[in-house]
């Protein structure tokens, strides 16, 4: 079977450029996904992979093709593959313990912590994805807000009162372009979207830094108390990343806590054009990464960082402290175990993947595979702005591009050209030749191509393009 399943990968991963981009799942094949009875009684191997192969393995999502540049997901990195197959056959659980993969993982996290500019004090956890590592990251900055009242957030629940008894407002501050994780993050932890403080954003999308100031300064000054301020290292939308280093100043100055997005462009601070924009990370207080995005590792492979190591651990742990074993490296019990520090108790290896593909690539070589997606993109903007017709969203962001055609009979009819985009995309995404999303900027429908992917050719790019144009 092991033969088998090489086999099919090994094929599935090369004919990719020769098959369409996308394909639907037929109707008829989705309603007998959903009717068909359990299985009483086994099936061979054989027949297993048949079925997997007939029904499951022709229609996938689309991104490991060439020409796919639509949502973040990149295409899994070979190595990964496998990876994924080597921890599964070990199949620990890795809430603790003195095992290897407890030591991968916390070799990963000291990585991350180097790559990223956040102290060898600092604590990180190898989480799902980006939504986990907000929900783990805003759960850590609610503790520290209430402590500092005075407030036990675990005991007494997701409300503060001041010394009246009256209730305190508990503020978290984000631009309109944040990731709408963190929305579900907020409700999740009991504070409501309500809560949510949304800060306007300037010409380029990032977010305003003198109205993040004034904002945090009012709502202080009438008794609210300010949770965490939410910065993006990329935005998803169009690659926009707000200005760092200026957040931080002002999360400084009036004591916030600072979370950054760093899910689709943080690993871009390994090159030498983004290192400038991106250093600031390293003065968060936690960040969120996923490596299943721009580091090609297999999903779900997300990171999350937290400088306050003993904080992390206050927020999480049900481990009374005489019974916790911080230092166990000759017996059973190991280092202090990783669930003391997220919500997940029993929890998979997913750092063998990444482990696998940080030794396979370095650092350098992460570095040209970004720099590669980011030229990519720029070829697409370039066609863009030389093809009359056509509008290109500035500034482009990292590999991200927004675009629309915009031909001169409509110019003036907004409504019109809307629509018009929308019938593209939608003849573009079931055609096969390519697969782009969109998004919605200032109120108009653009088409949003990302590029997050090493086999992508400028060949690719121009045959991209050209499907768009023949939509027209």
């Amino acid at each position: 079977m092991g033969h088998d399943v090489a086999d099919w990968i090994a094929t599935y991963l090369t004919s990719l450029p020769a098959a369409p981009v996308f394909e639907p799942v037929p109707t008829d094949d989705a309603a007998a996904f959903i009717a068909s009875p359990v299985p009483e009684l086994g099936e061979s191997v054989d027949a297993i992979l048949r079925r997997f192969a007939a029904d499951i393995g022709r229609f996938p999502f689309g991104n490991g093709h060439p020409r796919f540049s639509a949502w973040v997901n990149s295409p899994p990195a070979t190595i990964g593959v496998f990876a994924q197959a080597l921890a599964a056959a070990m199949n620990p659980s890795v809430a603790g313990g003195n095992h290897a993969a407890v030591w991968v993982e916390r070799e990963v996290v000291e990585w991350f912590k180097q790559i990223f500019g956040f102290p060898r004090e600092s604590m990180g956890l190898l989480v799902s994805g980006s939504s986990a590592a907000a929900i783990t990251g805003l759960a850590v900055a609610r503790h520290s807000a209430a402590a500092r009242r005075g407030w036990d957030m675990r005991s007494a629940g997701a409300h503060v009162v001041d010394a009246t008894g009256a209730p305190v407002r508990m503020l978290v501050y984000a631009s309109a372009e944040a990731h709408s994780c963190h929305q579900k993050a907020v409700e999740l932890l009991g504070l409501g979207s309500a809560q949510i403080r949304v800060i306007p954003s300037d010409d380029a999308l990032c977010m305003r830094v003198d109205a993040l100031d004034a904002m945090l300064a009012a709502d202080i000054a009438v008794g609210a108390l300010p949770i965490a301020v939410i910065a993006s290292a990329g935005t998803v939308n169009t690659g926009a990343i707000d200005a760092l280093d200026a957040i931080a100043d002002v999360c400084a100055t009036h004591g916030v806590w600072m979370h950054v997005d760093g899910g689709y462009g943080a690993p871009a601070v390994l090159t030498d054009e983004f290192r400038p924009q991106l250093a600031a990370i390293g003065r968060a207080d936690s960040v969120g990464i996923d490596a299943h995005k721009w580091m090609y590792v297999p999903v779900d492979a997300g990171v999350v960082l937290v400088r306050d190591a003993k904080l992390m651990r206050d927020t999480f742990s049900l481990v009374p402290p005489y019974l916790r074993s911080d230092d166990d490296k000759h017996g059973v019990q190991g280092p202090p175990w990783l669930s003391e520090y997220g919500s997940e108790q029993t929890r998979p290896f997913r750092a063998l993947k990444v482990w696998m593909a940080l030794r396979y690539f370095g650092t350098s070589g992460y570095a040209s595979l970004i720099a590669h997606d980011i030229a990519m993109a720029r070829r697409l903007a370039g066609l863009v702005r030389e093809t009359p017709g056509f509008e290109l969203w500035e500034p482009q962001g990292l590999s991200i591009v927004c675009f629309r055609a915009n031909p001169a009979s409509l110019h003036g009819d907004d409504a019109a050209v809307d629509a018009l985009n929308q019938r593209v995309l939608a003849a573009l995404q079931l055609g096969g030749k390519a697969f782009l999303s969109s998004t919605v900027l200032r109120g108009r429908t653009w088409l949003r191509a990302c590029v997050v992917n090493q086999g992508t050719m400028p060949a690719d790019i121009d045959a991209v393009f050209a499907a768009v144009r023949g939509y027209l």
